[in-house]
């Protein structure tokens, strides 16, 4: 099997209404989708889910001579060909590029074996994993978390046992607003926030206070992602487990995390760090200081698929919720992106299955990618 043409689709919706987190409201979700082929006419799929115009010119204009020609089995050969090419941007674009195409290429690499990613890897832990939905999302106008009632109560009828808000409004607001959704949901639910580095430190330790009451299991990026320090002095003052890392690029970025004692859990995401090859190596360090990890995923079916594979690799590790770490994080806004093999609905128990088909079970042909297609490039 020989990389014979990479594919680009860039896809995107408008979420209505307007979605947000206390940083930014998203109008426009837009995404680079990997189409990569092969002489056997087999296709693997990665994704990039930020900056996906600049990784898509990256790949263009230096990634796809390295790839094109090379059998998809020499995954981490090529992943470090490609890291050898970065540069000065080791934490952006180009290694987002790199991501998206190891994650093709590791999904065509099991493809060829007739096995899942995870068994390529080395053989999952588990045949489920426990989902979290992701949400619900901070809307305009004078009550930001007016609607989280209602939108939790749909969240609960469609079977999650754990949900993440997004918080950051003020402390006293978000204090207020966990406090309602635990009285709402009760005991037994996992809750964790995110507040998507909106607050300085000081604030992010006053709005921890405030929710201390309300049993979370994490909080979420609460300061910027390079801001070590920052992340050590919430880490230090608050009870509640810290959590963070899907803006981190790099084993070396996460390495300075660990050292300065920041987070609790780490949360890389396969189409920022580096795919499968990258992600595996933050989690060598997770295991080096006795950390859970999981990833990060908020974007299309291709992402989630890889999270799933992934999630099987993982050890298990406690963290005090309805059941032990890992946690898969599932978007549960109206994102047509990610429900293109049907919607995502966890189980009774609240656990999505991982999928025991060659590559990562995704049965995907770009056709069905025409209604919320922008552009499509060829590379050969």
């Amino acid at each position: 099997m020989r990389v014979t043409e990479i594919r680009g689709h860039h896809v995107g919706f408008v979420p209505a209404p307007a979605i947000g987190n206390a940083r930014t409201m998203i109008r426009r979700r837009d995404f680079l989708l990997l189409e990569v082929v092969t002489d056997t006419g087999k296709s693997g799929w990665g994704e990039v889910f930020s900056s996906p115009d600049a990784a898509a010119a990256l790949i263009r204009s230096r990634y796809a001579q390295v790839v094109i020609g090379e059998a998809p089995a020499r995954y981490c050969a090529l992943w470090e060909n490609m890291v050898a090419n970065l540069g000065y941007d080791r934490r952006g674009p180009a290694m987002m590029a790199i991501s998206a195409l190891d994650m093709a290429l590791c999904d065509l690499a099991a493809q060829e074996r007739g096995v899942s990613v995870a068994a390529l890897l080395g053989g999952g832990l588990r045949s489920e994993v426990f989902a979290y939905g992701s949400g619900p999302f901070i809307t305009e106008g004078n009550d930001p978390y007016g609607h989280y009632a209602e939108a939790v109560e749909r969240a609960l009828k469609e079977g999650y046992r754990a949900l993440k808000p997004r918080a950051g409004v003020s402390p006293r607001a978000d204090g207020a607003m966990l406090a309602q959704m635990r009285k709402l949901v009760g005991p037994e639910i996992g809750l964790m926030v995110d507040i998507n580095q909106a607050y300085t430190a000081r604030a992010a330790i006053a709005s921890a206070r405030q929710m201390e009451a309300s049993d979370l299991l994490w909080i979420e990026e609460p300061v910027g992602p390079e801001d070590i320090a920052g992340y050590a002095e919430v880490a230090k003052a608050v009870s509640t487990a810290v959590a963070g890392g899907e803006a981190l690029a790099s084993a070396g970025a996460f390495r300075d995390v660990l050292v300065a004692g920041s987070m609790s859990i780490l949360q890389p995401d396969l189409t920022v760090c580096g795919g499968y090859t990258g992600f595996l190596r933050i989690a060598a360090l997770a295991a080096a200081f006795d950390l859970p990890i999981m990833p990060h995923v908020f974007g299309t079916i291709v992402n989630h698929q890889a999270a799933l594979q992934v999630s099987s690799l993982l050890p298990a590790r406690r963290g005090g919720g309805p059941a032990p770490y890992p946690y898969v994080e599932v978007d549960i806004s109206d994102n047509p992106l990610l429900s293109l093999q049907g919607a995502v609905r966890p189980t009774a128990t609240g656990t999505l299955e991982i999928p025991d088909l060659p590559g990562t079970g995704l049965d995907l042909d770009a056709s069905r990618l025409e209604p919320w297609r922008s552009e499509t490039w060829i590379c050969r």
